[in-house]
């Protein structure tokens, strides 16, 4: 049988990115990223595996310090909403969280879906119509990984309105905008996330989320169970 596995030491890279990956809000550097870099990410991104190949997504790269400002409004609205689901010390603990880098990172990048793109009849999506989205959100994990093994941060900022965001980025109609990143150099990687360092929440034990064959099964294999502990 042939041995495609990576070497040792190329695992061990692409585990530690995995591992060491956060969503990035307090500690970017106003240091700019070379455009070498940028497009080795943006390659990245684009290699992602699609539904159908589709390839729905494109890259707004957003450098205009009048367009994130014009976010960054957003976000504070949407962030103000967010905040009136929470009472008592909850909603002062949310209120303490920084959940956005937009302004303080040297660039954003805006993902998006074109849920138009391959025609009506896209191979694999009869079914699952959402997979246009599943397929970019694949593209938005590469570029994220890929940044991390660069030294480069990346914060999903998820608190804007998507229709809203879609009018000051000017997209067409059929565009959705998936995902609004900050991407920049950072003061340092920190060991865990950020939520989880704040008290906001933990990792969830990865064999409580495990399952045999149906929902209701248990997993017999204590090989696995073993090696999950070992691990």
């Amino acid at each position: 049988m042939t041995d495609h596995r990576f070497t040792d030491e190329q695992r061990a890279g692409l585990y530690r990115a995995i591992h060491e990956r956060r969503d990035v809000r307090s500690q970017f550097l106003p240091d700019p990223i070379a455009p070498e870099v940028l497009a080795r990410l943006l390659k990245a991104a684009h290699h992602a595996p699609s539904v159908g190949f589709m390839q729905p997504w494109d890259f707004i790269v957003i450098d205009s310090l009048d367009v994130k400002r014009a976010v960054k409004a957003l976000y504070e609205q949407a962030n103000t909403e967010a905040a009136s689901n929470y009472d008592g010390e909850r909603a002062a603990q949310y209120r303490r969280l920084k959940l956005e880098g937009i302004v303080d990172s040297p660039i954003n990048l805006c993902i998006t879906c074109d849920r138009q793109r391959g025609g009506p009849h896209v191979l694999g999506r009869n079914t699952m119509l959402d997979t246009d989205l599943f397929s970019t959100c694949l593209a938005v994990q590469n570029l994220w990984l890929a940044a991390r093994a660069e030294g480069i941060g990346v914060g999903w900022v998820s608190i804007l309105d998507p229709v809203k965001l879609a009018e000051t980025l000017r997209l067409p109609a059929q565009v959705y905008p998936l995902a609004y990143l900050c991407l920049g150099y950072v003061r340092e990687f920190l060991p865990k996330p950020e939520l989880e360092i704040a008290g906001w929440r933990s990792r969830l034990p990865l064999e409580q989320l495990l399952h045999g064959n149906t929902w209701e099964g248990e997993i017999d294999n204590h090989a696995l169970i073993a090696a999950l502990h070992d691990a």
